[in-house]
């Protein structure tokens, strides 16, 4: 059986022979006028001018004084045709193709027609070497475990892969142009903190030399981005990675691209219209539906999403009165439904029932509009004017997924501060996900911030959507490092 050495013993030598042929195996430019899809679809077009084309070769068929080239660009394939006609040339010409491989990047310069077979060709005498190639790529590439390792050679191998990543920028495109087209700013706002919160997350420490301290990076745009709010902006918004120093598994990623948006002078109920109104923008923009089978589910977002109380779903669901909760009776019911309590013994109460109406989230079909999150729940959330013990906060449920955040930010900076203590006295208990006290952006308060309306989503509403993990859904996620790299 050859092995991956062999052949990479043979590319290097006639990559030895290409050099002392007098060619440069790597030059810097590529003379290519067309690409390949403008070809095939305008042939008529295209027929009898010399164009010039580059790509990588996926096949080479060579019979004596002919032969067969394939090769691709990003947009397409194209049959190369060369004959020998006894020319001198500068490239490579039917003598020296033995010297090109699968894998090698080549220029040719010809003209288009078809061959009698009827397969659009370039008909070109001789071709250019643009890159040698010295590893071969598989023909199939299915190992999970190196597909995320070699991306690289995923989406050569996997071109639906690629075509994700197409979809996933058109994702992020859309997000933004819905937000500019409604009177958003985009303002990048910085990644490194010294006091991180806007999630219940654990974060990731790093130092910095230069001031000689430990920062975080961070785990939401939203304190940020409020400050914004207080410093005289009306509409702002971010899009770039967040990290959370937690497991991974298909909804999750310690980094991934996340969104946030604040709008000045709006509440909750404008933000449910509002952001209902960008998510299904965004779907039809990237899959041009609004029609998806993912999970299990089968959902339809063209339609006037219903609102559901919190409360209401976890009593009818598990019988869990949110505002007097049983401690021992919520433990049991995470236990008979597979949950390792162990693992929640310092939790508080609230993060218990957080991850009950996780439960009941996973088997939701959606959409809808989870609404009226206890108080306990949502330290940044202000609270309902007609219902003290709840908050005007907003989650649309999507085929198990809470596919955003958003709520009428707390503006009070006397209440934001009884709720930071609240947070911070629970990860000083153990709850390392729990708040840290942000007085910096207390005092921001106390200057003033108006009636403002929040909301977050991050790239998971694209995974899940697309019906993939989330470490199908980036460009190359994070996995173990292998032990020989």
């Amino acid at each position: 059986m050859v092995q991956l050495k062999d052949y990479r013993d043979e590319r290097l030598k006639k990559l030895e022979e290409i050099k002392a042929a007098g060619i440069d195996p790597y030059p810097a430019k590529s003379f290519r006028s067309v690409k390949i899809s403008e070809i095939i679809d305008n042939f008529e077009e295209k027929k009898g001018t010399e164009v010039t084309v580059a790509g990588r070769i996926v096949a080479i068929r060579s019979f004596g004084k002919i032969a067969f080239i394939k090769i691709r660009d990003y947009f397409g394939e194209i049959q190369i045709f060369m004959k020998d006609e006894g020319k001198p040339t500068e490239f490579f010409n039917i003598k020296k193709i033995n010297l090109l491989d699968t894998g090698d990047f080549i220029e040719a310069k010809g003209v288009v027609d078809k061959t009698q077979t009827g397969e659009i060709s370039v008909f070109a005498n001789s071709v250019k070497l643009l890159t040698k190639s010295l590893r071969p790529l598989p023909e199939k590439f299915t190992n999970k475990e190196e597909r995320y390792r070699r991306r690289y050679v995923d989406m050569n191998v996997n071109p639906e892969v690629r075509e994700r990543m197409v979809r996933r920028s058109k994702f992020w495109q859309a997000t933004r142009k819905f937000m500019i087209d409604h009177g958003f700013i985009e303002i990048n706002i910085p990644v490194l903190e010294h006091t991180t919160g806007g999630a219940d997350a654990n974060p990731f420490v790093t130092h910095m030399d230069a001031l000689d301290e430990d920062l975080y990076l961070r785990i939401s745009h939203e304190l940020p981005l409020k400050r914004l709010i207080g410093a005289g902006f009306e509409k702002v918004f971010d899009i770039g990675p967040r990290f959370r120093n937690e497991g991974v598994d298909d909804e999750h990623l310690p980094e991934h691209i996340a969104f946030e948006s604040y709008a000045a002078y709006e509440d909750y109920e404008d933000g449910m219209n509002f952001y209902e109104e960008m998510i299904k923008y965004v779907a039809k923009e990237t899959w041009g539906t609004l029609e998806f089978h993912v999970g299990g589910f089968d959902i339809n977002l063209d339609q006037k999403w219903p609102r559901i109380k919190y409360a209401d779903l976890l009593k009818e669901k598990f019988n869990v009165d949110v505002f007097n909760p049983d401690r021992a009776e919520m433990l049991n019911i995470l236990k008979e439904n597979g949950v390792d309590t162990d693992a929640l013994k310092n939790a508080s109460d609230a993060r218990l029932i957080d991850h009950i109406w996780k439960l009941i989230r996973k088997t939701s079909a959606g959409p809808y509009w989870l609404v009226e999150e206890p108080t306990a729940l949502s330290p940044l959330a202000k609270v309902d004017p007609e219902n003290p013990t709840v908050t005007q906060r907003f989650h649309p449920i999507i085929a198990g997924t809470e596919m955003g955040n958003g709520f009428s930010e707390l503006n009070d900076p006397l209440d934001q501060l009884e709720r930071f203590k609240e947070q911070q006295a629970a990860r000083d208990a153990g709850d390392e996900e729990a708040q840290m006290l942000d007085m910096d952006f207390v005092e921001m308060l106390e200057y003033g911030m108006p009636p403002t309306c929040g909301w977050g989503n991050s790239e998971r509403n694209f995974w899940l959507l697309e019906g993939v993990s989330g470490r199908e859904g980036v460009p190359f996620p994070i996995i173990k490092r292998n032990s020989q790299e």
